[in-house]
Protein backbone atom coordinates (compact mmCIF):
# COMPACT_ATOMS: atom_id res chain seq x y z
CA UNK A 1 0.00 0.00 0.00
CA UNK A 2 2.66 2.54 1.17
CA UNK A 3 4.66 1.35 -2.32
CA UNK A 4 1.72 2.20 -4.28
CA UNK A 5 1.28 5.19 -2.60
CA UNK A 6 5.04 7.02 -3.18
CA UNK A 7 4.22 5.96 -6.43
CA UNK A 8 1.25 7.78 -7.03
CA UNK A 9 2.78 10.58 -5.17
CA UNK A 10 5.94 10.92 -7.50
CA UNK A 11 3.54 10.34 -10.24
CA UNK A 12 1.82 13.63 -9.06
CA UNK A 13 4.84 15.37 -7.84
CA UNK A 14 7.48 14.90 -11.48
CA UNK A 15 5.14 16.49 -13.78
CA UNK A 16 4.42 19.18 -11.27
CA UNK A 17 8.07 19.84 -11.34
CA UNK A 18 8.38 19.69 -14.83
CA UNK A 19 5.65 22.66 -14.59
CA UNK A 20 7.19 24.78 -11.88
CA UNK A 21 10.81 24.41 -13.76
CA UNK A 22 9.10 25.14 -17.02
CA UNK A 23 7.09 27.87 -15.61
CA UNK A 24 10.69 29.73 -13.87
CA UNK A 25 12.45 29.60 -16.74
CA UNK A 26 9.98 31.33 -18.73
CA UNK A 27 10.09 33.98 -16.04
CA UNK A 28 13.38 34.38 -16.17
CA UNK A 29 13.70 34.62 -20.12
CA UNK A 30 10.73 36.92 -19.43
CA UNK A 31 13.09 39.39 -17.03
CA UNK A 32 16.14 39.06 -18.93
CA UNK A 33 14.12 40.11 -22.40
CA UNK A 34 12.55 42.80 -20.25
CA UNK A 35 16.19 44.28 -18.98
CA UNK A 36 17.49 43.85 -22.74
CA UNK A 37 15.21 45.64 -23.93
CA UNK A 38 14.75 48.42 -21.13
CA UNK A 39 18.89 48.84 -21.79
CA UNK A 40 18.00 49.51 -25.17
CA UNK A 41 15.58 52.18 -24.19
CA UNK A 42 18.39 53.77 -21.97
CA UNK A 43 21.04 53.41 -24.61
CA UNK A 44 18.77 54.50 -27.60
CA UNK A 45 17.53 57.94 -25.50
CA UNK A 46 20.79 58.95 -24.55
CA UNK A 47 21.99 59.12 -28.29
CA UNK A 48 18.83 60.89 -28.90
CA UNK A 49 20.17 63.28 -26.36
CA UNK A 50 23.52 64.15 -28.36
CA UNK A 51 21.86 64.40 -31.65
CA UNK A 52 19.45 67.17 -30.13
CA UNK A 53 22.13 68.82 -28.61
CA UNK A 54 23.84 68.93 -31.94
CA UNK A 55 26.89 67.20 -30.52
CA UNK A 56 26.89 63.82 -33.01
CA UNK A 57 30.11 62.80 -34.36
CA UNK A 58 29.36 61.29 -37.04
CA UNK A 59 32.73 59.21 -39.00
CA UNK A 60 32.92 60.48 -42.78
CA UNK A 61 35.09 57.65 -45.15
CA UNK A 62 37.67 58.71 -47.01
CA UNK A 63 38.67 56.03 -49.54
CA UNK A 64 42.29 57.02 -50.82
CA UNK A 65 45.46 57.52 -48.66
CA UNK A 66 45.94 60.49 -45.45
CA UNK A 67 47.01 63.78 -47.24
CA UNK A 68 46.83 66.96 -47.87
CA UNK A 69 43.96 66.24 -50.99
CA UNK A 70 41.79 63.52 -50.36
CA UNK A 71 38.74 61.36 -51.15
CA UNK A 72 35.55 61.15 -49.13
CA UNK A 73 32.93 59.13 -49.79
CA UNK A 74 29.61 60.70 -50.86
CA UNK A 75 31.89 63.89 -52.14
CA UNK A 76 32.90 64.74 -55.80
CA UNK A 77 36.36 65.39 -56.81
CA UNK A 78 39.51 65.71 -54.66
CA UNK A 79 39.15 67.44 -50.98
CA UNK A 80 41.39 69.57 -48.91
CA UNK A 81 41.80 67.87 -45.74
CA UNK A 82 42.82 70.18 -42.96
CA UNK A 83 41.83 68.33 -39.72
CA UNK A 84 44.49 65.45 -39.90
CA UNK A 85 47.43 65.27 -37.02
CA UNK A 86 49.73 64.28 -40.48
CA UNK A 87 51.83 67.59 -39.72
CA UNK A 88 54.59 66.66 -41.41
CA UNK A 89 53.06 64.98 -44.44
CA UNK A 90 54.80 61.66 -43.85
CA UNK A 91 51.78 59.10 -43.52
CA UNK A 92 51.70 58.53 -47.83
CA UNK A 93 55.15 59.98 -48.19
CA UNK A 94 57.15 57.07 -50.51
CA UNK A 95 59.77 56.60 -48.30
CA UNK A 96 57.96 56.03 -45.64
CA UNK A 97 54.46 53.81 -47.04
CA UNK A 98 58.08 51.80 -48.82
CA UNK A 99 60.00 50.89 -45.66
CA UNK A 100 56.18 49.19 -44.26
CA UNK A 101 55.93 47.38 -47.18
CA UNK A 102 59.97 46.17 -46.50
CA UNK A 103 59.44 45.26 -43.00
CA UNK A 104 56.17 43.48 -43.50
CA UNK A 105 57.95 41.23 -46.70
CA UNK A 106 61.36 40.71 -44.11
CA UNK A 107 59.45 40.72 -40.55
CA UNK A 108 55.59 40.05 -41.52
CA UNK A 109 52.28 41.13 -40.57
CA UNK A 110 52.83 41.00 -36.67
CA UNK A 111 54.04 38.95 -33.92
CA UNK A 112 50.89 37.38 -32.58
CA UNK A 113 52.60 37.69 -28.91
CA UNK A 114 53.43 40.18 -26.59
CA UNK A 115 56.84 41.73 -25.98
CA UNK A 116 58.42 39.59 -23.20
CA UNK A 117 57.48 36.24 -24.31
CA UNK A 118 58.27 36.16 -28.41
CA UNK A 119 57.37 39.37 -29.90
CA UNK A 120 60.70 41.44 -29.56
CA UNK A 121 62.49 42.07 -33.01
CA UNK A 122 65.29 43.82 -33.66
CA UNK A 123 63.46 46.60 -35.40
CA UNK A 124 61.82 47.54 -32.24
CA UNK A 125 64.74 47.74 -30.32
CA UNK A 126 66.53 49.91 -33.22
CA UNK A 127 63.09 52.36 -33.26
CA UNK A 128 63.81 52.25 -29.01
CA UNK A 129 67.21 53.34 -29.60
CA UNK A 130 66.70 55.80 -32.61
CA UNK A 131 63.94 57.50 -30.38
CA UNK A 132 65.81 57.84 -27.46
CA UNK A 133 68.42 59.53 -29.78
CA UNK A 134 66.17 61.79 -30.93
CA UNK A 135 65.10 62.92 -27.91
CA UNK A 136 68.18 62.97 -26.07
CA UNK A 137 67.27 60.51 -23.32
CA UNK A 138 69.14 57.37 -21.82
CA UNK A 139 65.98 54.65 -23.29
CA UNK A 140 62.76 54.66 -24.70
CA UNK A 141 59.75 51.98 -24.40
CA UNK A 142 57.38 51.38 -26.99
CA UNK A 143 53.32 50.81 -26.47
CA UNK A 144 50.54 50.24 -29.00
CA UNK A 145 49.51 53.66 -28.88
CA UNK A 146 50.31 56.67 -26.17
CA UNK A 147 46.99 56.28 -24.73
CA UNK A 148 48.72 53.18 -23.15
CA UNK A 149 52.18 54.86 -22.64
CA UNK A 150 50.26 57.26 -20.36
CA UNK A 151 47.89 54.39 -19.20
CA UNK A 152 51.10 52.42 -18.51
CA UNK A 153 53.06 55.22 -16.44
CA UNK A 154 51.87 56.72 -13.27
CA UNK A 155 50.86 53.39 -11.57
CA UNK A 156 54.33 51.89 -11.73
CA UNK A 157 56.21 55.36 -11.01
CA UNK A 158 53.88 56.97 -8.50
CA UNK A 159 53.34 54.97 -4.93
CA UNK A 160 50.32 55.97 -2.07
CA UNK A 161 53.59 57.98 -0.78
CA UNK A 162 53.85 60.25 -3.79
CA UNK A 163 52.09 63.04 -5.40
CA UNK A 164 50.89 64.27 -8.98
CA UNK A 165 50.42 67.55 -10.21
CA UNK A 166 48.53 67.63 -13.06
CA UNK A 167 47.12 70.60 -15.38
CA UNK A 168 43.17 70.94 -15.63
CA UNK A 169 43.46 70.90 -19.31
CA UNK A 170 45.69 68.05 -19.86
CA UNK A 171 44.63 65.00 -22.15
CA UNK A 172 42.09 62.44 -20.89
CA UNK A 173 44.57 59.74 -21.78
CA UNK A 174 46.80 61.01 -18.97
CA UNK A 175 44.11 61.74 -16.98
CA UNK A 176 42.52 58.50 -17.24
CA UNK A 177 46.15 57.39 -16.52
CA UNK A 178 47.04 59.00 -13.35
CA UNK A 179 43.26 57.82 -12.24
CA UNK A 180 45.33 54.19 -12.13
CA UNK A 181 47.60 55.43 -9.64
CA UNK A 182 47.45 55.62 -5.90
CA UNK A 183 49.49 59.06 -5.65
CA UNK A 184 47.95 61.81 -4.21
CA UNK A 185 46.45 63.95 -6.73
CA UNK A 186 46.46 67.49 -7.34
CA UNK A 187 44.82 69.16 -9.99
CA UNK A 188 46.17 73.27 -11.29
CA UNK A 189 44.32 75.89 -13.46
CA UNK A 190 45.64 75.13 -17.39
CA UNK A 191 49.45 77.21 -17.55
CA UNK A 192 48.37 78.87 -13.60
CA UNK A 193 51.93 79.02 -12.40
CA UNK A 194 50.39 80.66 -9.09
CA UNK A 195 48.02 77.69 -9.08
CA UNK A 196 50.50 75.17 -9.67
CA UNK A 197 53.04 76.98 -6.56
CA UNK A 198 50.48 76.37 -4.40
CA UNK A 199 50.10 73.07 -4.93
CA UNK A 200 53.56 72.39 -4.69
CA UNK A 201 53.47 73.74 -1.31
CA UNK A 202 50.78 72.04 -0.33
CA UNK A 203 52.41 68.28 -1.45
CA UNK A 204 55.90 68.97 -0.12
CA UNK A 205 55.17 66.40 2.57
CA UNK A 206 54.96 63.87 -0.46
CA UNK A 207 58.35 61.31 -1.36
CA UNK A 208 57.99 62.11 -4.88
CA UNK A 209 56.37 64.74 -6.98
CA UNK A 210 55.52 65.04 -10.45
CA UNK A 211 54.45 67.61 -12.44
CA UNK A 212 52.45 66.56 -15.58
CA UNK A 213 51.48 68.80 -18.48
CA UNK A 214 50.60 68.61 -21.58
CA UNK A 215 53.33 70.11 -23.90
CA UNK A 216 51.02 71.66 -26.57
CA UNK A 217 47.30 71.48 -25.21
CA UNK A 218 45.73 69.76 -28.39
CA UNK A 219 42.55 71.55 -28.12
CA UNK A 220 43.35 74.91 -28.02
CA UNK A 221 47.36 74.76 -29.75
CA UNK A 222 48.85 76.89 -26.43
CA UNK A 223 52.16 75.45 -25.37
CA UNK A 224 52.69 74.94 -21.85
CA UNK A 225 54.87 77.60 -20.14
CA UNK A 226 57.76 74.95 -19.81
CA UNK A 227 60.73 77.52 -18.68
CA UNK A 228 58.82 78.70 -15.66
CA UNK A 229 57.74 74.83 -14.81
CA UNK A 230 60.73 73.72 -14.56
CA UNK A 231 61.45 76.80 -12.48
CA UNK A 232 58.97 75.91 -9.72
CA UNK A 233 59.88 72.16 -10.30
CA UNK A 234 63.43 72.71 -9.15
CA UNK A 235 62.61 74.95 -6.57
CA UNK A 236 60.29 72.51 -4.77
CA UNK A 237 61.89 69.06 -5.71
CA UNK A 238 59.76 67.55 -8.55
CA UNK A 239 60.29 66.06 -11.81
CA UNK A 240 58.58 67.14 -14.76
CA UNK A 241 56.42 65.17 -17.13
CA UNK A 242 55.62 66.31 -20.67
CA UNK A 243 53.02 64.74 -23.36
CA UNK A 244 54.60 65.62 -26.91
CA UNK A 245 51.92 64.25 -29.08
CA UNK A 246 51.32 67.43 -30.81
CA UNK A 247 55.27 68.86 -30.84
CA UNK A 248 57.23 65.81 -31.67
CA UNK A 249 58.96 66.02 -35.13
CA UNK A 250 58.31 69.93 -35.99
CA UNK A 251 58.22 72.01 -33.04
CA UNK A 252 61.44 73.29 -31.87
CA UNK A 253 64.68 74.18 -34.62
CA UNK A 254 64.87 70.31 -34.90
CA UNK A 255 61.75 69.39 -34.26
CA UNK A 256 62.55 67.21 -30.93
CA UNK A 257 59.28 69.18 -29.49
CA UNK A 258 57.98 71.78 -27.33
CA UNK A 259 61.31 71.03 -24.38
CA UNK A 260 63.60 72.23 -27.49
CA UNK A 261 61.37 75.17 -28.64
CA UNK A 262 61.48 76.22 -24.87
CA UNK A 263 65.14 75.15 -24.16
CA UNK A 264 64.60 72.94 -21.45
CA UNK A 265 65.38 69.17 -22.45
CA UNK A 266 67.74 68.88 -20.16
CA UNK A 267 64.96 69.76 -17.50
CA UNK A 268 62.28 67.67 -18.43
CA UNK A 269 62.66 64.12 -16.62
CA UNK A 270 59.77 61.94 -18.55
CA UNK A 271 58.29 62.76 -22.08
CA UNK A 272 55.40 60.48 -23.91
CA UNK A 273 54.60 60.96 -27.43
CA UNK A 274 53.30 58.98 -30.20
CA UNK A 275 54.05 57.66 -33.64
CA UNK A 276 50.31 58.18 -34.68
CA UNK A 277 50.92 62.17 -35.91
CA UNK A 278 54.01 63.54 -37.46
CA UNK A 279 55.99 60.30 -37.28
CA UNK A 280 54.35 58.45 -39.93
CA UNK A 281 50.72 58.36 -38.37
CA UNK A 282 50.13 54.90 -38.29
CA UNK A 283 50.01 53.81 -34.74
CA UNK A 284 51.99 53.30 -31.51
CA UNK A 285 53.28 55.58 -28.61
CA UNK A 286 56.34 55.62 -26.35
CA UNK A 287 58.17 56.84 -23.25
CA UNK A 288 61.73 57.85 -23.22
CA UNK A 289 63.66 58.82 -20.20
CA UNK A 290 66.14 57.78 -17.59
CA UNK A 291 67.30 54.37 -18.26
CA UNK A 292 65.98 52.38 -14.71
CA UNK A 293 62.41 53.91 -15.03
CA UNK A 294 62.03 52.24 -18.89
CA UNK A 295 63.18 49.23 -16.93
CA UNK A 296 60.72 49.25 -14.74
CA UNK A 297 58.11 49.94 -16.90
CA UNK A 298 58.97 46.78 -18.77
CA UNK A 299 58.83 44.99 -15.83
CA UNK A 300 55.01 46.30 -14.57
CA UNK A 301 53.46 48.42 -16.93
CA UNK A 302 50.16 46.82 -17.26
CA UNK A 303 49.37 48.07 -21.19
CA UNK A 304 53.20 47.19 -22.13
CA UNK A 305 53.06 43.64 -20.82
CA UNK A 306 49.36 42.66 -21.98
CA UNK A 307 49.26 43.87 -25.28
CA UNK A 308 50.67 42.38 -28.34
CA UNK A 309 53.81 44.20 -29.88
CA UNK A 310 53.67 46.98 -32.88
CA UNK A 311 53.28 45.42 -36.12
CA UNK A 312 56.72 45.08 -38.20
CA UNK A 313 55.18 47.91 -41.02
CA UNK A 314 53.85 50.06 -38.54
CA UNK A 315 57.94 49.91 -37.20
CA UNK A 316 59.35 50.18 -40.37
CA UNK A 317 56.94 53.10 -40.93
CA UNK A 318 58.07 54.85 -37.84
CA UNK A 319 61.66 54.04 -38.41
CA UNK A 320 61.83 55.15 -41.43
CA UNK A 321 59.95 58.75 -40.29
CA UNK A 322 62.33 59.44 -37.59
CA UNK A 323 65.60 58.77 -39.97
CA UNK A 324 64.11 61.42 -42.46
CA UNK A 325 63.68 63.95 -39.02
CA UNK A 326 67.66 63.19 -37.94
CA UNK A 327 68.64 63.85 -41.31
CA UNK A 328 67.31 67.29 -41.85
CA UNK A 329 64.94 69.67 -40.24
CA UNK A 330 63.92 70.97 -43.56
CA UNK A 331 60.57 69.59 -43.44
CA UNK A 332 60.02 70.49 -39.50
CA UNK A 333 61.21 74.72 -40.75
CA UNK A 334 58.52 74.71 -43.80
CA UNK A 335 55.69 74.70 -40.88
CA UNK A 336 56.05 77.97 -39.29
CA UNK A 337 55.05 80.17 -42.38
CA UNK A 338 52.23 78.16 -43.30
CA UNK A 339 51.07 78.36 -40.19
CA UNK A 340 50.82 81.88 -39.81
CA UNK A 341 49.97 82.40 -43.21
CA UNK A 342 46.51 80.95 -42.21
CA UNK A 343 46.24 82.41 -38.78
CA UNK A 344 46.86 85.93 -40.06
CA UNK A 345 44.36 85.53 -43.23
CA UNK A 346 41.68 84.18 -40.58
CA UNK A 347 42.29 86.92 -38.34
CA UNK A 348 41.78 90.04 -40.84
CA UNK A 349 39.11 88.20 -42.41
CA UNK A 350 37.22 88.53 -38.41
CA UNK A 351 37.42 85.00 -36.78
CA UNK A 352 38.85 84.43 -33.16
CA UNK A 353 41.50 81.62 -33.70
CA UNK A 354 42.56 79.78 -30.50
CA UNK A 355 46.60 79.48 -29.03
CA UNK A 356 49.58 80.93 -30.52
CA UNK A 357 52.03 80.03 -33.21
CA UNK A 358 51.05 76.36 -33.37
CA UNK A 359 50.14 74.29 -36.63
CA UNK A 360 46.60 73.00 -34.58
CA UNK A 361 44.71 76.39 -35.12
CA UNK A 362 41.27 76.67 -33.74
CA UNK A 363 38.28 78.68 -35.19
CA UNK A 364 36.32 79.43 -31.82
CA UNK A 365 32.34 79.36 -32.65
CA UNK A 366 31.02 78.65 -29.78
CA UNK A 367 27.92 76.95 -30.46
CA UNK A 368 27.98 73.26 -31.18
CA UNK A 369 25.27 73.19 -33.38
CA UNK A 370 26.95 76.54 -35.07
CA UNK A 371 30.32 74.10 -35.59
CA UNK A 372 28.90 71.24 -36.84
CA UNK A 373 26.69 73.29 -39.49
CA UNK A 374 29.62 75.17 -40.59
CA UNK A 375 31.97 72.11 -40.83
CA UNK A 376 29.19 70.50 -43.02
CA UNK A 377 28.53 73.78 -45.29
CA UNK A 378 32.86 73.68 -45.87
CA UNK A 379 32.36 70.11 -47.22
CA UNK A 380 30.10 71.27 -49.55
CA UNK A 381 32.80 73.79 -50.56
CA UNK A 382 35.23 71.13 -51.07
CA UNK A 383 37.22 71.31 -47.33
CA UNK A 384 37.13 68.65 -45.25
CA UNK A 385 37.45 70.13 -41.20
CA UNK A 386 35.26 68.81 -38.12
CA UNK A 387 33.61 70.38 -35.75
CA UNK A 388 34.45 70.12 -31.92
CA UNK A 389 32.26 70.31 -29.22
CA UNK A 390 30.98 69.36 -25.49
CA UNK A 391 32.32 66.99 -23.95
CA UNK A 392 35.84 66.98 -26.20
CA UNK A 393 36.06 70.84 -25.57
CA UNK A 394 33.81 72.61 -22.63
CA UNK A 395 30.67 73.77 -22.92
CA UNK A 396 30.22 76.95 -24.86
CA UNK A 397 33.86 76.79 -26.67
CA UNK A 398 32.89 75.02 -29.91
CA UNK A 399 35.24 75.03 -32.78
CA UNK A 400 36.33 74.15 -35.77
CA UNK A 401 39.60 72.64 -35.11
CA UNK A 402 42.11 73.40 -38.23
CA UNK A 403 45.45 71.53 -38.17
CA UNK A 404 47.93 72.94 -41.22
CA UNK A 405 50.51 70.57 -42.72
CA UNK A 406 53.89 70.64 -44.26
CA UNK A 407 52.22 69.30 -47.06
CA UNK A 408 49.69 71.70 -47.62
CA UNK A 409 50.53 74.43 -50.36
CA UNK A 410 49.84 78.42 -49.98
CA UNK A 411 46.96 77.91 -52.72
CA UNK A 412 45.46 75.04 -50.27
CA UNK A 413 45.57 76.88 -47.71
CA UNK A 414 44.20 80.58 -49.44
CA UNK A 415 41.35 78.14 -50.50
CA UNK A 416 40.78 76.93 -47.10
CA UNK A 417 40.43 80.20 -45.83
CA UNK A 418 38.43 81.35 -48.56
CA UNK A 419 36.10 78.93 -47.94
CA UNK A 420 35.85 80.00 -44.31
CA UNK A 421 35.26 83.59 -45.34
CA UNK A 422 32.36 82.73 -47.60
CA UNK A 423 30.75 79.81 -45.11
CA UNK A 424 31.08 82.69 -42.15
CA UNK A 425 29.56 84.86 -43.69
CA UNK A 426 26.71 82.53 -44.40
CA UNK A 427 26.00 81.94 -40.83
CA UNK A 428 26.73 85.50 -39.41
CA UNK A 429 30.14 84.71 -38.10
CA UNK A 430 32.05 87.27 -40.13
CA UNK A 431 30.64 90.03 -42.07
Amino acid sequence: MALRVRTAVRGFVNPLKCVLRSSAAATSKRGYAAAVAEARVVLENELDGIRAAGTWKGERIITSQQGPHISVDGSRGSILNFCANNYLGLSSHPDVIQAGIEALQTHGAGLSSVRFICGTQDIHKNLEQKLAQFHEREDCILYASCFDANAGLFEVLMGPDDAILSDELNHASIIDGIRLCRAKKFRYKHMDLSDLETKLKESQSSRMRLVVTDGVFSMDGDVAPLPAICDLAEQYGAMVFIDECHATGFLGPRGRGTDELLGVMDRVQIVNSTLGKALGGAAGGYTVGPKPLIDLLRQRSRPYLFSNSLPPPVVGCATRAVDLLLASNEIAQSMTAKTMRFRNRMTEAGFTISGTAHPISPVMLGEAKLASLMADDMLKLGVYVVGFSFPVVPKGKARIRVQISAAHTNEDIDRCVDAFIQTGRKHGVVS
